[in-house]
Formats: structure tokens, C-alpha cells, sequence
């Protein structure tokens, strides 16, 4: 099976799914790995932390307005991996950079987990249920070019097989390997412009075969930095 069918089957699995899928809220996110040594003992240059509470599904209000495309806009995800910073692509995607500025303003991923780590593949966060069927409430959609590649550091946006290309909510999935033979189906919101050795670090905390997280991996906060 290749890596871009794979991708598409994945998300409908209810540990893993894109934001969108029609699992019911309060499906059980994946059981915690089992740990061992102290809980703040850092593994591979991340601090142990314990998983969060899981939230419930999002209810926040759809922007209606666009940000300034000759301004850079990044935003800064800390972690107990550490910080990477993601440079958004306000005129390729403009709805979903728009959208993904709203949320990260509104404190939507803080506290969230990567709840999908696929060694040598993606790492994919966002979804506030931690069990990969949870958005912000809404979808945007902005269709990537007919020869969108996805590559090292590249971000995305996570969809259902069924939905139609370059819609998003809220999961996003950053690029780990080199070549991952995906198609272009998934809306380019930028790229890793700062700390990619901490998004690999993330990447190498999966487990190949459940493609689920050996132990937490946190997003602290996330902050919008522009100008």
C-alpha cells in the first residue's frame, strides 16, 4: 500500500482521523504509552509531561476576514520537544492561514497534543479531542495547485478521504520525510521556517506499526507573529 493511499485511509480510523470525520464525539483517545523514570526525565530532548485532558469538539465562529498578504505571518508552536515556527502561506492558502491565526489567537491548540506521529512520514496535531475526529467547528478550504508536493518541513491540512480537496478544520500534519508520495489533496498552509530538528525529534516519538505516540508530546501554546 502506498503511502499516499495510506494517508487517506488512516484518517477515517477513528484514533486517527482528520478533522471532519463522522466518528461521535467521545470516542476514546488512544490508551496512554507506558513510561518509565521520573516524570519530568527528558526522552530524546523532551521533558516528560503527563497527557492533558482531553477537550471537547470546537464551537468557535468561522473568520470572515483575510490577513494582509505582504505581511509575514508565522506561527511559534512550543512544545516539551521544543519550539518550531511555521511560515503560513497567506496568499497561497488564505482562508486556512486565516483560520489557523483566529484559532492560535483564541488559545484553540493549547493544551492540545500531537495525537498522530508516523516515524520518517508526519507528525499531526490540532485536533482538541486528542482522538483525531476534532476540528474548531468549521472547515475552509483552499485547493492545492495540481503539482503541490509534499516534502521535508512542508504543513498541511488533515482531511477525510470524502471530503473534496484542500479542505481543512483544524489538524494539521508536518512533514517528516523526504519524499512522501502524497497527492495534491491537502491544502499547503506553509512550512517549517525555524526548529525543524524539534519537529524531527517529534517524529522519532511514534510507533511505526499503531502510528500513535510513544509518550506525550504537548503543544504548550501556540503564538501568531507577524510584521
Amino acid at each position: 500500500m502506498t503511502r499516499a493511499l495510506a494517508i487517506s485511509l488512516l484518517l477515517l480510523t477513528p484514533a486517527l482521523a482528520a478533522c471532519g470525520s463522522d466518528k461521535k464525539e467521545g470516542a476514546k483517545a488512544p490508551a496512554k504509552a507506558a513510561t518509565t523514570g521520573e516524570p519530568n526525565q527528558a526522552s530524546g530532548g523532551c521533558k516528560r509531561v503527563p497527557a492533558p485532558k482531553a477537550k471537547g469538539k470546537g464551537h468557535e465562529r468561522k473568520p470572515k476576514g483575510a490577513l494582509d498578504p505582504d505581511k509575514p505571518w508565522r506561527l511559534v508552536v512550543e512544545t516539551n520537544c521544543g519550539s518550531f515556527t511555521i511560515a503560513l502561506d497567506a496568499k497561497g492558502a488564505p482562508h486556512t492561514s486565516a483560520s489557523l491565526v483566529a484559532l492560535a489567537k483564541a488559545h484553540f491548540f493549547d493544551g492540545t497534543t500531537f495525537h498522530r506521529i508516523v516515524p520518517g512520514f508526519v507528525i499531526q496535531g490540532g485536533d482538541p479531542t486528542g482522538t483525531g475526529s476534532g476540528g474548531p467547528g468549521y472547515k475552509t478550504v483552499d485547493k492545492p495547485p495540481a503539482g503541490a508536493s509534499y516534502g521535508r518541513g512542508v504543513v498541511a491540512m488533515a482531511k477525510t478521504e470524502s471530503e473534496p480537496d484542500g479542505t481543512a478544520g483544524s489538524q494539521f500534519f508536518v512533514v517528516t520525510g523526504q519524499d512522501t508520495g502524497l497527492p495534491p489533496q491537502y491544502a499547503i498552509v506553509g512550512r517549517v521556517a525555524d526548529g525543524l530538528d524539534v519537529v524531527e525529534r517529534i517524529g522519532q516519538l511514534g510507533d511505526p506499526s499503531t502510528e500513535q505516540p510513544t509518550q506525550p508530546v504537548v503543544i504548550e501554546r501556540v503564538r501568531v507573529e507577524s510584521g
